[in-house]
């Protein structure tokens, strides 16, 4: 959707994985696709896995690098406050796009991303925002299939501008490791869960014969149910799912609140004392 209500529509493109990425790049290309009027503010460095972290203890320092291209030296969270609150401040994005981040964030992964944690940042301040990453399988990062992403990602997001979708809600898109000749369908899918460890810790020695640590993902092929995310990108579909910004368990809620209502009374007697 090139247009909104007669105005091009402003779009703010960003990622965790670095100002120099090449899934930024394919970011950009996919954005432009959308309008004429796109601005990307991104992490000076990689901040994968800093999730939703905002820099509180340090400055932010921001690099105009041409007219509407900027790096923050800050978390991908920042870059967003950065571009809403400083640099897009008379007019802000009509849309926030995060990614194409370099793997997949699907199940667990959702809690640790920066490129979904860019999105959330603009959910929060009232933005429609839409995470995309893409897959890559055991071949690393070298074979990653950019085109997957650049090829199917502007129809995917002009129907899903068209829609809509709640003020309270982000989008999270997931392409295949697959070239896009290969990809099997699009499916709306529930966060999954993973079914064995993600992370291992690896120990290492330095060069001074002190010992450090190396925190990295098991890449390990696990059986999730039909309708997650997961078991969509296994099998070669694009994954589009909802996710709701509100974490609260109603069904828990309520039982803590009846496990709970036996002290309501005692309490309120002590107040009344």
């Amino acid at each position: 959707m090139a247009e909104k209500s007669g105005k091009s529509l402003r779009i703010l493109v960003t990622n965790d994985d670095g100002i120099h990425a090449p899934g930024l790049k394919a970011l950009e290309k996919i954005a432009r696709k959308l309008s004429s009027d796109v601005w990307v503010v991104a992490p000076e460095e990689e901040q994968s896995g800093s999730a939703h972290s905002l820099s509180l203890a340090n400055p932010l320092r921001i690099r105009k690098l041409t007219a509407r291209k900027y790096a923050v030296r800050g978390t991908p969270s920042d870059c967003v406050l950065m571009a809403v609150r400083h640099v897009l401040k008379d007019k802000e994005p009509d849309l926030v796009l995060s990614g194409v981040n370099r793997g997949q964030n699907i199940a667990d992964d959702v809690t640790y991303s920066g490129t979904i944690a860019a999105a959330m940042e603009g959910t929060q301040l009232g933005i429609p925002s839409i995470a995309l990453s893409q897959a890559f399988g055991f071949s690393g990062h070298a074979n990653v299939k950019w085109a997957t992403a650049e090829h199917f990602a502007p129809e995917i997001l002009k129907k899903l501008i068209a829609a809509g979708w709640p003020a309270e809600v982000l989008i999270n898109i997931n392409f295949p490791d697959v070239v896009p000749a290969s990809v099997t369908g699009i499916e709306v899918t529930r966060q999954g869960k993973r079914d064995q460890s993600l992370v291992r810790v690896e120990e290492r020695i330095d060069a001074r014969n002190n010992p450090y640590y190396w925190l990295g993902f098991e890449r390990i092929l696990s059986n999730p149910p039909q309708g997650t995310d997961l078991r969509a990108i296994y099998e070669g579909r694009i994954s589009i799912t909802p996710l709701h910004m509100d974490l609260t368990h109603a069904r828990t809620s309520k039982a803590i609140s009846a496990a709970l209502g036996s002290l309501e009374g005692p309490l309120k007697k002590r107040k009344k004392n």
